[in-house]
């Protein structure tokens, strides 16, 4: 024995229980916390509902029966489906491509010398002057509507994929290269990896974004789908119907957030930890 050291002091305990009683009740604790949101926004909208007692502000009862009518005549999932179609094409075209892109321009200089200036521009281009002219260049059809949204997503999936292709780790790649992995192997199993991160940060910013553009692409030019059918009863002034279709569209929207989107990025960052 050292002098100056006692042997009877405890040893530290490893972190790992605690570290794995945060990850069983991290999920549940959160859940707990947006049910209690959700369920203090509906309790907020039923006051402001009651206190102004106007016809452009339905109660929830009232918003709710709307949805279960339109449920019921099949108008509300044949638009809902429509729309959701159009959204997952355009969401995958742009998530493609534009991480394609972001990939070779963070690791070739060149190339992201000779696209960066197309890149600002697609950045700063209005959503509404893409959907108009590829409406006048292609028709008022459906293959239209997808390209016009995928160009306005596509250029911020480059901006951060390619922000994590300048971050990958060149330590790791050299390794990769020491022990002679083939070059597939080394994307799949070393780089793509460290791109995850990145690739769900413009996989979840691109979604938000798509959801809203196509809905002004629905009201623009198609005569089908969630935002054909807000147009119309905006012309109505059909308020009621408005917020039916608002809210299961946002409904939607947090479904897929919370099912797809929140326990994928947990399985593919799961190596991390």
């Amino acid at each position: 024995m050292k002098a100056g050291v006692d042997d009877s002091a405890p040893w530290p305990q490893p972190a790992v229980p605690v570290r794995r009683a945060m990850k069983r009740n991290g999920p549940q604790g959160e859940g707990w916390l947006r049910a209690a949101s959700l369920a203090a926004f509906l309790l907020l909208w039923q006051l402001a509902a009651w206190l102004f007692a106007s016809q452009t502000l339905p109660t929830p009862a009232t918003v709710f029966a709307r949805i279960a009518a339109e449920t019921a005549s099949l108008a509300l999932p044949t638009h809902l489906a429509i729309t959701l179609a159009r959204v997952v094409v355009a969401f995958g075209l742009a998530m493609a491509l534009g991480a394609a892109i972001g990939i070779a321009m963070g690791r070739w200089r060149r190339l992201d010398a000779l696209l960066d200036g197309w890149l600002v521009l697609g950045l700063n281009i209005p959503a509404l002057v893409t959907i108009i002219l590829c409406y006048v260049w292609f028709g008022l059809n459906d293959a239209a509507a997808i390209v016009a949204v995928a160009l306005n997503k596509i250029p911020t999936v480059v901006v951060t994929v390619r922000e994590g292709a300048r971050a990958v780790d060149a330590r790791l790649m050299q390794v990769a290269h020491a022990y002679r992995l083939p070059r597939l192997r080394t994307f799949a199993r070393v780089y793509l990896p460290q791109l995850v991160p990145y690739l769900m940060a413009a996989a979840r910013s691109g979604l938000s974004l798509i959801w809203k553009i196509v809905l002004v692409v629905e009201l623009l030019g198609r005569s089908n789908g969630v935002g054909f059918q807000l147009n119309m009863f905006f012309q109505l002034f059909d308020i009621t119907g408005i917020l039916a279709y608002t809210l299961v569209f946002a409904a939607v929207v947090l479904v897929v957030e919370a099912a797809v989107l929140r326990p994928l990025e947990r399985r593919l960052t799961r190596w991390r930890s």
